[in-house]
């Protein structure tokens, strides 16, 4: 684990159901958001907000892990790609690491996938550079 990993606490488990959780850190001067659990209509307002800091923040770099994300639907996938459109326009990016094979697949059936960098990982995404 890289050194100046900074945690912060997990944000969006919802009271009661605990279905979906952003739990944002900073490795290596990188924003990560691991997301866990299900990504829906009901659950996509904790990781609009958690995108909207990152990127209000100046963050040159905005990695979703999307290791423990078990499902995705449209309001997802538009959350993730309003959130990228926002980050071009501050100079920023936002990329995904990790995508499950079910989400994998929402993001290829809806050529989602041609507009992001995806990482096999997040150790991928880390050690791999944004052309400019």
């Amino acid at each position: 684990m890289p050194a100046d990993m900074t945690d912060a606490p997990s944000q969006g488990c919802p009271p009661g159901g605990g279905r979906f959780s952003v739990t944002p850190r900073t490795v290596s001067g990188v924003a990560v958001l691991s997301l866990t659990g299900e990504l829906d209509h009901d659950t996509a307002e904790p990781l609009r907000a958690a995108l909207s800091q990152q990127i209000e923040a100046g963050r040159e770099r905005i990695v979703v892990d999307c290791a423990g994300l078990w499902f995705c639907d449209s309001t997802g996938l538009n959350a993730l790609l309003r959130a990228r459109s926002a980050a071009r326009a501050a100079g920023s990016g936002v990329e995904l690491a990790a995508l499950q094979p079910s989400v994998a697949r929402m993001f290829e059936i809806t050529g989602a996938h041609a507009v992001f960098r995806i990482h096999p990982d997040l150790d991928a995404a880390l050690g791999d550079r944004p052309p400019r």
